[in-house]
């Protein structure tokens, strides 16, 4: 028997490969297939089944083009009402690998459609449990993501009160040496309080996850609903998409239409489609195309695209190289976003019409004013961090607190009769917001960067 991490940084997700003989068992898959694939060519296996511990919403699995390249069975909670062939999991059912097996216990909380999945060994005896999104290291799963959800809303109430009890009557009585294998780390909007660590066991969570140390019902509920962070745009349409099975990832992929640098494409850019420039902050402000909204590529790259922009709209992808859009365009699809992109481009791209490039591209001014740090009472100050960090520190009492995934739908609230001032804690939320605002209202934007984490080290 052998068992695979991967981890993905950049949505802090844990997915897991299970080898028993020549039988591979695949839990919580993200969405490019190959890295399982590459794991059961080197063990000379095949992928017999693929386990979901619930319909995720912070990720697109490709639970659905492994079953049809592989030939493997889907496993999934009949609480799921998946729309795809699958075979549908009660609580109590063991699911054959190999000389092992997987027993299945019904773990609602953080979804009614969650499950875990008890790894017993050749003896019959337990050795590791696959937590998906109930148990986390240090934390549970979040209660609060279900009640958007169209086909099958609850209440978080409902659901905090399901994750008391799943504490109380599945995990606790679980031993205290089984390995915990959780399908998130510290990172993920799946949780508030997760430990960077990568496993745990069944003891050490009793001891030291808060989860298991209130024991009464209506405690446990306030304490689980408190300071939970935002959630973002996409992931009940996640939710959505997991239920039904995203198509293939390469094929998908191949059909964004990819625009080539330095050429003329008439009518760019189409009007009502947004422009997501993710090239660094400074080749941004030195021209971009107006109205643009710049979110440079990093480790939350795709978590903030899908918290800045709906399901529903359409947008350019500028990239500063072929080799980033490729890479963009993939973190896109870890959202089910890459049918979104209605063009892709590697640099800006000539524009054709009459109103000429002049009209179409722009910039912006970077540097704050001098007078800023003497009388900053001359500027509206946007802070663009979370609620719970606010309210644990304003860098200036007078300021106006709009986190940044709130940023589109709150501007109309910012008086314009000053400069506006953003910024966040370390510089890469306030660029972002400081974009969104000059493509929103016509006062000067100015983006603080990292001077609030410059003034906390002087300090």
């Amino acid at each position: 028997m052998k068992i695979k991490q991967f981890e993905d940084r950049g949505l802090s997700h844990y997915s897991y490969a299970l080898l028993s003989e020549n039988e591979v068992a695949l839990i919580d898959p993200g969405r490019n297939p190959a890295p399982y694939y590459e794991f059961a060519r080197q063990h000379q296996a095949r992928i017999t089944a693929v386990l979901e511990t619930h319909s995720h919403a912070d990720f697109v699995s490709s639970h659905l083009e492994i079953a049809g390249t592989t030939g493997a069975r889907i496993h999934v909670s009949e609480k799921m009402q998946a729309g795809f062939p699958h075979q549908g999991l009660r609580d109590g059912d063991l699911i054959r690998l190999g000389r092992v097996s997987l027993k299945v216990l019904y773990t609602p909380g953080h979804s009614f459609d969650s499950v875990c999945f008890l790894l017993l060994d050749e003896s019959g005896a337990q050795h590791a449990l696959f937590s998906g999104d109930t148990l986390f290291i240090g934390d549970v799963g979040r209660p609060d993501l279900r009640e958007s959800v169209q086909d099958n809303p609850a209440k978080r109430e409902e659901l905090a009160a399901a994750m008391f009890q799943t504490i109380r009557d599945k995990l606790r009585p679980l031993n205290d040496q089984t390995l915990l294998y959780p399908a998130h780390g510290a990172g993920t909007l799946c949780g508030k309080s997760l430990s960077d660590a990568n496993s745990s066991t069944l003891g050490a969570e009793k001891i030291g996850n808060y989860a298991f140390q209130i024991a009464d019902q209506e405690a446990f509920i306030n304490a689980l609903l408190e300071e939970q962070p935002f959630v973002p745009r996409y992931f009940s349409y996640n939710v959505a998409l997991n239920k039904q099975g995203a198509p293939p990832l390469e094929a998908s992929l191949k059909n964004v239409p990819r625009l080539e640098p330095n050429a003329v494409h008439p009518g760019f850019p189409r009007e009502g489609i947004l422009v997501i420039d993710a090239r660094p902050r400074e080749q941004f402000r030195e021209r971009h195309v107006k109205g643009a909204y710049n979110i440079p590529d990093g480790l939350k790259f795709e978590t903030w695209l899908g918290s800045i922009v709906s399901p529903e709209e359409t947008f350019y992808l500028v990239a500063e190289s072929a080799e980033q859009r490729e890479r963009l365009l993939e973190k896109t699809a870890k959202i089910g976003y890459e049918g979104n992109v209605y063009g892709a481009m590697a640099g800006l791209p000539a524009a054709a019409g009459p109103s000429g490039e002049e009209e179409i591209y722009g910039s912006h001014e970077a540097a704050l004013p001098a007078d800023f740090d003497t009388h900053p009472e001359k500027y509206t100050i946007i802070d663009a961090r979370s609620r719970s960090e606010f309210s644990a520190g304003a860098y200036f009492p007078d300021a106006l607190n709009i986190p940044l995934p709130e940023i589109r739908d709150r501007a109309r609230e910012i008086p314009l009769n000053k400069p506006l001032a953003v910024h966040c804690a370390a510089g890469y939320r306030s660029g972002i917001a400081a974009s969104i605002l000059h493509a929103l209202v016509p006062q000067k934007v100015y983006d603080m960067g990292n001077a609030i984490e410059r003034k906390k080290h002087a300090s």
